[in-house]
């Protein structure tokens, strides 16, 4: 008779086996043919992500890959990191990599609160979709802030909660409980702005957007600064009171 942890490791381990295989089909998706609405500067996905992962270099680092959707935006000739808690996502990822001439790569299994690098060694890191499902988003950022160089960049694509009294935030504060256990985790009302405008970087600068699909939006995209001096100090930098952002806004913090 199967033992009732047993039975439960077969049914998550099947749950990331499926989830890996549907990351794998989204990235066979023409990202040029994803329109941004309420966007100034680029007109589709692939435009965007372009911008924000094409001119990157030296030691990347991204957290939560995916099944490597983003592997055909890098330069060749950086060293990719992978931090992919999915294991049954890496066969994939070395597959995107391989298919998109990325030949010096790394990939690990932890969580993205605990990021297996030495602290101040990396030029980037990048986030796409990922600080919605993470256990502590603050806990993230200062991981994230430890690796990086003095003035290292930390890229940022993430969908955020909707404005206070709006009919999509109703929507999202309900449908948060079953959505985070459905899509692994993933919070559609989480005030990733917030996060990010008290963790501590010299510079915050990220526009919002909407794309056609209900639930997860608004969108914010960006690049974080880090500073050049000691990120202890960088916690106490800024304690701005933070507002909800609009779609089309374009923000310098």
């Amino acid at each position: 008779m199967t033992s009732p942890i047993t039975s439960s490791a077969c049914w998550h381990n099947g749950y990331r086996r499926f989830l890996a295989w549907g990351m794998a089909k989204a990235t066979e998706a023409d990202e040029q043919s994803i329109k941004l609405q309420d966007c100034s500067d680029y007109a589709t996905m692939a435009d965007l992500k372009r911008s924000l992962l094409g001119h990157l270099q030296g030691q990347v680092l991204e957290i939560g890959p995916g099944a490597g959707t983003n592997l055909a935006y890098f330069s060749t000739d950086i060293h990719w990191i992978g931090v992919e808690p999915n294991l049954f996502t890496h066969p994939y990822i070395r597959q995107a990599a391989e298919r998109h001439g990325l030949k010096d790569i790394q990939l690990h299994g932890q969580p993205a609160e605990q990021l297996p690098v030495a602290d101040g060694t990396l030029d980037a890191v990048v986030s796409t979709y990922v600080l919605c499902s993470v256990t502590d988003i603050d806990t993230t950022l200062k991981d994230i802030q430890r690796v990086l160089k003095p003035g290292g960049k930390f890229v940022f694509m993430e969908h955020v909660a909707a404005a206070d009294g709006t009919c999509t935030r109703t929507v999202q504060d309900g449908i948060t409980p079953i959505w985070k256990t459905v899509f692994d985790h993933c919070h559609p009302n989480r005030e990733t702005w917030i996060n990010l405008e008290k963790a501590g970087f010299a510079t915050v600068d990220y526009q919002t957007f909407r794309l056609s699909i209900p639930v997860v939006s608004p969108h914010m995209a960006g690049v974080a600064t880090r500073t050049s001096i000691d990120p202890e100090a960088e916690l106490t930098h800024s304690h701005r009171k933070s507002r909800q952002p609009i779609a089309g806004d374009i923000y310098d913090i």
